[in-house]
Order: C-alpha cells, then structure tokens, then sequence
C-alpha cells in the first residue's frame, strides 16, 4: 500500500502567527515534525504543504518534498488535497505541523488501519486521564460505537450524565487530532462544502460523519502537545527537557 505523508504548515495562524519557524530547544516547530513523521515506518513519501516560502525553505532542509498551496483554503483538510491530488497514493496521513512531540509508532498506527479495506478515515484517540480535559471545550471527544467508529465528536463533555458527573471515562475518549484517508475519500471530502454541524462545533470531521461515511478510531498511548500560542513553547520545553 502506497502511504503519502503531508504536513500541512500555515503561516498565518489566528492565535501564532508564523508559529511553524518558531524555535523550541533549538529547532524550529516545522523541524522537529518532520522529524518525527520520519519515524514512521509505512510512508513512502513526505509533503510539507505550506503557503509562505521561509516554512518552505525551512522543510527543504530537513529533506522533504514541499507544496506550495492557497493561502486562502479554508482547511488542513483542503491543503493535504492540494498536496496530493496529482500524486499516486492510496492513503494520505495528514500530520498536524503543529505537534512536535509526534513520533513513529501513532503513525504506524494510523497507516495499518488501512489493511483493512472498509476503512475510508480514520484517527486517533485515548482515555481521558483527569477530569478537567473532559470540561475543556479546548479537547474534543468522541463517543465510540460498538466497532470503534465514532458516533459524534464535540467540544462539550459527552454524552451527558445524570449520575456521577466525574465518571467521565466512561462512554468517550479524548480526541488526538491526527487524520489517515484514502486518496478517494479525501476528494470526495473536500469537494463537498463546509456543513452547519462543522461550523458549530469547529470540527471538520462531522462533515464525513454527515456525508454518512464511517471513521474509525484507534486507541493510542500517545498524548497530543500542539502549539497554539507562544506560552505553549515553554510547556512542549519542558516536556522535551523531561523526555530527555
């Protein structure tokens, strides 16, 4: 199986503008993402998909292949297809540029879903590990059918309960934002335009769940640290400096 890797790197975020150049221990953010999608053992090529020329110089020096894509798309999503629509793949990872700490083995998880050929998308997720994560409309949840496909993703605490309103491991699990697709999905994902349900919530994987296609959701022990704001440098630092 043909797995293409893309991670999308935009310059111009709302809360961090250029965040992708920003040094962390040393490295730029785009670096140390490239280097951890190295790591994975099932791709056979990897794409920065990115609108500003620096993030493109910066990807060119850790040996990977770049796209220069719209700046005006209105979605990761939307930049992995530019990214892919004329390469020859059959699943296409899409690799948030703005988790640092990503390694190997929850792409290899991500990628061997795929061996089974009912699966159009997919993603990652875990069990919530305090009770504060679960408030935070900042993480998404998924609540999980009985095949490990997801019923609904949202920013609230789901599904509500009238026992124990702590017991919040229960029935969900915490989103990690990582994404597989095979090539022919993710066109049809993308040509179809942003729904009501997605805008409210912010979340674009409720388009696939309302175009009536199913995602699977896979378990993993990875602990997603994306950088969203310069205070988040320090804490991925430190965690890094931990690590170490």
């Amino acid at each position: 199986m043909n797995i293409v890797g893309v991670i999308p790197a935009r310059y111009a975020s709302t809360r961090f503008p250029g965040k992708p150049l920003k040094l962390i221990a040393g490295k730029s953010l785009i670096t140390h993402v490239i280097e951890g999608a190295k790591l994975c053992s099932h791709l056979s090529k990897l794409i920065v998909a990115t609108d500003h020329e620096a993030i493109a110089a910066e990807a060119k020096k850790s040996g990977v292949e770049v796209a220069m894509t719209d700046p005006h798309l209105p979605s990761g999503s939307d930049r992995v297809w530019a990214a892919v629509k004329n390469v020859d793949c059959d699943v296409v990872l899409n690799i948030q540029g703005d988790e640092p700490l990503i390694y190997g083995k929850p792409l290899d998880q991500l990628c061997e879903v795929f061996q089974d050929r009912s699966v159009s998308m997919a993603t990652l997720a875990k069990p919530f590990q305090n009770h504060e994560d679960f408030l935070s409309p900042n993480i998404a949840k998924i609540v999980l059918d009985s095949q490990s496909n997801a019923l609904y993703f949202s920013r609230l605490p789901i599904p509500h309960t009238r026992n124990n309103p702590r017991d919040f491991g229960y029935a969900c699990v915490k989103h990690i934002g990582l994404y597989g697709y095979t090539k022919s999905f993710l066109e049809k994902f993308c040509a179809t335009p942003p729904i009501p349900l997605e805008n409210a919530e912010a979340l674009e994987q409720l388009r696939a769940l309302w175009m009536g296609w199913k995602i699977k959701v896979i378990l993993t022990d990875f602990e997603s640290w994306g950088v969203d704001t310069p205070e988040d440098v320090l804490k991925v630092e430190s965690i890094m400096s931990r690590k170490k």
